[in-house]
């Protein structure tokens, strides 16, 4: 029993020490990704450790030890997103009808055919701004008919699981779609006009994700994020960044987007709403986002039921409020954010 104890404490210790090596290799990424995972599964070997290891020797000190920092340190990443982390944005105080839009960011999963499900979801979520990630050409044929509910629609349809339907309610201008790092790879950039006729800039991304089977580095994802984030930071208007990011909330690469962009994140201080993957409940992460600039406030976050893609639909609900700025702080970069950043942006 020691030894076993002792080779399921240094595996999962590794673990947490692979994640904090910041390197763009797959390996080192992959284990951002399972941040709760391990957090119980640490304090779980930690009580086998206490109640089932022979002897209290200086090997039984030691476990007991690197096992307890490896719970607290985990437990101090994820806490930001549970009821007793900081709230990054505030709920709104009264509803201002032509001050609001609201959003759902939905991964299909290219090769799920259950189209009716995704339309009766949309239905019933019934969001100004509808993103669906994963499409191509026969599920912007299947969607069409959302054209009758949603006037205005950027539709980038690829057969290589990057395509991108955007159907929205409000009006649309000046849409471009870009393929900012990669070539298949696309984002769309738009802006969003309010019932009051104020302007909100749209960034649609979905990055390729550090996995060996599509890419073995997050380079690609990491630089795509951090250019958006300096034309979030540099824009004159009020921005939002949504769709699957391919990154957990939790990881340094997005802590380094919001402190680069200025940009907030409505799932801290709330929950984790894990979006992927839907059908395994153990390996879930927090992969579909919509960050916000501090103009906004937050009527509603909510995860959608699944229609048979890999992926929960993600549903928030916001206001644009102008003095929101002013009770709302974003994180702020410092010199070595700025150079890691700016090195991850030179890299390809």
């Amino acid at each position: 029993m020691n030894s076993f104890l002792i080779v399921i404490s240094c595996i999962l210790l590794a673990f947490t020490i692979l994640s904090l090596i910041k390197h763009d290799y797959w390996t080192f990424r992959i284990f951002d990704y399972p941040r709760l995972q391990k957090f119980a599964l640490s304090l779980a070997c930690l009580c086998s450790v206490i109640f089932f290891y022979e002897g209290q020797g200086w090997m039984f000190w030691t476990l007991v030890s690197l096992l307890s920092l490896n719970v607290i340190y985990l437990f101090s990443l994820i806490v930001r997103f549970t009821m007793l982390g900081k709230k990054q944005v505030l709920k709104v105080d009264s509803v201002l009808e032509d001050q609001g839009l609201s959003i759902m960011v939905a991964n299909v999963y290219q090769y799920n055919t259950d189209f009716k499900g995704c339309m009766e979801e949309i239905r019933k979520a019934d969001p100004d701004i509808v993103l669906l990630l994963e499409t191509d050409a026969r599920w912007e044929k299947e969607t069409m008919d959302l054209e009758k509910s949603y006037e205005f629609h950027i539709r980038v349809p690829l057969e290589n699981t990057y395509g991108m339907l955007l159907y929205s309610r409000l009006e649309l201008v000046d849409g471009e779609v870009k393929y900012l790092v990669e070539e298949g790879v696309p984002s769309i950039h738009v802006k969003v006009i309010l019932k009051n006729g104020k302007a909100v800039q749209l960034y649609a991304l979905h990055p390729s994700p550090p996995v060996p089977q599509e890419n073995p580095r997050s380079t690609e994802r990491d630089k795509e994020l951090l250019l958006v984030a300096d034309l979030s930071e540099a824009s004159e208007i009020p921005v939002i960044v949504a769709g699957d990011l391919n990154d957990v909330a939790w990881s340094y690469t997005t802590e380094l987007f919001l402190k680069m962009s200025g940009l907030l994140d409505p799932r801290r201080g709330r929950g984790f709403f894990n979006s992927f993957h839907a059908h395994y409940p153990f390996m879930r992460f927090p992969l579909d986002h919509i960050f916000i600039s501090t103009d906004f406030k937050l009527k509603q976050i909510r995860r959608l039921r699944n229609f048979g893609s890999d992926h929960f639909p993600i549903f928030t609900s916001l206001q644009y409020e102008r003095g929101a700025s002013d009770v709302q702080e974003a994180m702020e970069a410092d010199a070595s954010d700025i150079e890691l950043a700016e090195e991850k942006k030179a890299k390809i």
